[in-house]
């Protein structure tokens, strides 16, 4: 730290308990100056060759007959009077980074300008703030700091504005020519150095990163903090990727830990102003900056300190762009009232709206004139839609445990994404699942709804089996499963047996016989199936393509088909009996053979049976 001494006299200041100071001299003193509640004993000549005010002052005194003056507006205390009575007198004082701001101010109240003595106090400390203080890094943010409590006439001398200017220029020096010091308390990096003959070793490298500066103005009020950031930005040298570094470590170390914390009414306006202040400062780039999930903890608590409207939907806005980085643990922020849900499901569902207004801007063509095939290909392109429709379905199965979940929340966080950024629906499936099985007493309408959701098309094999046999779902999403497998098994026992003219034959028999099954939904579901392209050698498992020819694909699908196909047959049983006409006639001259009629000994069941027959293995 640096100091300045200035005067060479003993100093013969002397106190009596807290109230009292005085000058030990032979001479009798013949002014009393009151500052606060200190009283000063002095003598009218040194203040006099120092001092333009009390020149006025202890004339006005003598023309009353006085011996007392009283300055109770003194901006610094009375130990910043000390120090420009010692200064008068010629007695020995140290100038400091703590006490620089303090003597200043006073110099200026008392006017001890060079108009009154040439060298006077004024001038000595403007030399010690422009030679050593402005240029010391750590000095600086100290002086800012002493700041916070004469800011009025910090402000006016413009001290202020010099020390923001002085730490802003020295955030912006090249790192590897900084030699003065500075906290820094994060690990060294120890990067591996080839040497000349090819062998390698560590070396540990003393280097200063450049977010060096971050933690020491962390110490700064926030209203001042703030200004020192904007003066830093401005300087326009400055990599948000340090920016957002400085204001996290901010954050981290003035809010509190716990949420006990923002509960006390005193610290409640400092942390709004905080979290404001904070996101205000955010940078502006979609790829710099923050991280998605320290944005999101930001925002959980401005929901806590009740931040404005304003700074809250910029920084959900801001979190929309960055989305896709986010997890499901960082997007289930707790509900508040008058919510009656543990999470707050609408937050997620804006944020996921943000994110896709963002997206769109970026796109060349609308969505809804591309055709099937520029849209896949569209979605390889952009691995940030897919990312956020894994993170929606990972917090869909997340609330869907929760009582309080409505059916249109759910449906409507579930459509928040667009069909494209879900290639595979086991996600949803699961939430889906998990949501029919914590809410029993829905309605056979709202289930329906439910199920409407999913399209089973998008599922893999092993979500259908499971789906196959969940008894929760609706029946017609079950049977819709049988069949989608059904042809899929089938068109997987062409690849592997070659005959593609007989499983050709087979799969359109197979179609035509389930719509004269089910003669008000087959057509429907023709219309959907007939979108289903499949491809030879690529059944897909769990989101991955399996190899041509491969035995896990060729006992899968043996399995699959086998599975479905008993549990198609009894579906088949049991429409037969709603057929038409021409379906029984069909079936009693045997003209075409029926699917039951390859399982010797399968008994005829009921719809109830059927029902019955189902299970869940979740």
């Amino acid at each position: 730290m640096k100091f300045m001494k200035l005067g060479s006299k003993p100093d013969v200041f002397q106190a009596e308990g807290n109230s009292v100071r005085y000058v030990s001299s032979e001479l009798s003193t013949d002014v009393i100056i009151t500052v606060g509640e200190v009283k000063f004993y002095l003598h009218k000549f040194p203040l006099l060759s120092k001092s333009n005010l009390l020149q006025k002052l202890i004339l006005k005194a003598n023309e009353e007959n006085s011996d007392e003056i009283r300055l109770d507006d003194f901006p610094s205390g009375p130990k910043a009077f000390e120090i420009c009575a010692k200064f008068c007198y010629g007695m020995t004082v140290t100038l400091n980074a703590y006490n620089v701001v303090a003597a200043r101010c006073a110099a200026e109240y008392l006017e001890m300008s060079e108009d009154v003595d040439r060298g006077n106090l004024i001038f000595k400390i403007e030399v010690f703030l422009n030679s050593s203080v402005f240029r010391s890094w750590k000095d600086s943010i100290i002086v800012l700091q002493t700041t916070k409590s004469l800011l009025r006439w910090s402000e006016d001398l413009k001290v202020v504005g010099r020390c923001i200017d002085s730490i802003a220029s020295k955030t912006s020096v090249d790192p590897s020519n900084i030699t003065w010091s500075y906290t820094y308390n994060r690990k060294l990096l120890l990067p591996d150095r080839i040497v000349e003959n090819g062998m390698k070793y560590q070396e540990r490298v003393e280097y200063v990163p450049k977010d060096w500066w971050v933690e020491d103005i962390c110490e700064l009020d926030v209203d001042l903090y703030k200004r020192v950031m904007i003066a830093v930005r401005s300087k326009g040298r400055m990599d948000g990727n340090v920016i957002g570094e400085a204001l996290k470590t901010y954050v981290m170390r003035w809010l509190p830990d716990s949420i006990d914390g923002f509960a006390s009414e005193v610290h409640n306006r400092r942390n709004k102003s905080l979290v404001e202040t904070i996101i205000c400062l955010l940078p502006s780039d979609k790829g710099v900056g923050c991280s998605c999930s320290f944005l999101l903890k930001l925002l959980k608590f401005a929901i806590l300190v009740g931040a404005d409207d304003t700074p809250r939907d910029e920084l959900i806005t801001r979190i929309g762009m960055k989305l896709d980085e986010a997890s499901v643990n960082d997007l289930l922020i707790l509900a508040r009232s008058p919510q009656a849900t543990k999470y707050d499901v609408e937050l997620v569902r804006t944020l996921a709206n943000r994110f896709m207004v963002h997206e769109k801007s970026s796109w060349d063509l609308d969505i809804a004139e591309k055709n099937e095939k520029i849209a896949g290909d569209f979605v390889l392109g952009h691995g940030s839609l897919l990312r956020v429709g894994k993170v929606i379905d990972g917090c869909l199965v997340e609330i869907a445990r929760d009582p309080n979940l409505t059916v249109s929340s759910f449906i409507l966080l579930s459509q928040s994404v667009p069909e494209m950024a879900r290639p595979i629906h086991d996600g949803l499936y699961r939430a889906i699942d998990i949501y029919l099985k914590e809410h029993p007493n829905l309605t056979k309408a709202e289930r329906k709804k439910i199920g409407g959701m999913m399209d089973v098309k998008k599922l893999t094999m092993d979500a259908s089996m499971h789906a196959a046999q969940n008894e929760r779902l609706p029946l017609r999403v079950v049977v819709q499963v049988l069949y989608f497998e059904q042809v899929r098994a089938a068109a997987g026992a062409q690849g592997l047996n070659n005959h593609p003219r007989e499983d050709s034959n087979s799969l359109t028999n197979t179609e035509e016989d389930w719509e004269k099954t089910l003669p008000d939904e087959g057509k429907s579901l023709r219309k959907h199936t007939s979108q289903l392209k499949v491809t030879v050698g690529n059944v897909p498992k769990q989101g991955k393509l399996t190899k041509k020819g491969s035995k896990n694909r060729e006992s899968g699908v043996q399995m699959l088909r086998s599975k479905s196909r008993r549990i198609f047959d009894k579906l088949w049983v049991v429409s037969k009996g709603h057929g038409n006409a021409e379906s029984r006639s069909s079936e009693t001259s045997g003209s075409s053979p029926s699917p039951t009629s390859m399982i010797p000994g399968e008994p005829k069941s009921s719809g109830l049976s059927l029902r019955n027959g189902r299970h869940s293995i979740s």
